[in-house]
């Protein structure tokens, strides 16, 4: 006789097949990447990608991601890109979880017909990595 395990609210909904989770996740990873990437990609000095901090200039100002370029999320239009060739990828961060200013970037980006990621955790992840930043607060 078999006994049916107890359930919790994790396992209430079974977790998909592994062939659905391999899909899944590695599609996430064509949208997003990390902080942690994104360090190791900078610290590396030949980034392959254009890192943007998509808050407001005072935001910026106060302290950014090192070799990040200021671009408010409201002000992305072919104008300001006109200098980065068309397969040029981008790398938008945020404040952090609570803010969605990386996603409206990101959106604004794909409608232009750009290359884009987000960097997951934005300003807070990146604080929480323990990496340093650049600004008027980090001195």
């Amino acid at each position: 006789m078999t006994t049916k395990r107890p359930t919790t609210a994790v396992t209430e909904v079974p977790p998909a097949a592994p062939a659905e989770a391999l899909e899944h996740f590695s599609s996430l990873l064509r949208f997003e990447t990390d902080c942690w990437d994104v360090h190791e990609a900078m610290a590396g000095g030949s980034p392959d990608f254009v890192l943007l901090d998509v808050r407001g200039p005072e935001a910026y100002a106060a302290e950014h991601v090192p070799g990040a370029v200021n671009l408010p999320h409201g002000r992305i239009v072919e104008r300001n890109l006109a200098a980065y060739p068309d397969d040029t990828v981008f790398v938008v961060y945020c404040a952090g979880p609570h803010c969605n200013a990386a996603d409206k970037a990101a959106v604004r980006l794909s409608r232009l017909g750009r290359p884009v990621k987000k960097m997951i955790g934005g300003i807070e992840g990146w604080r929480d990595e323990g990496f340093a930043f650049e600004g008027a607060a980090a001195s």
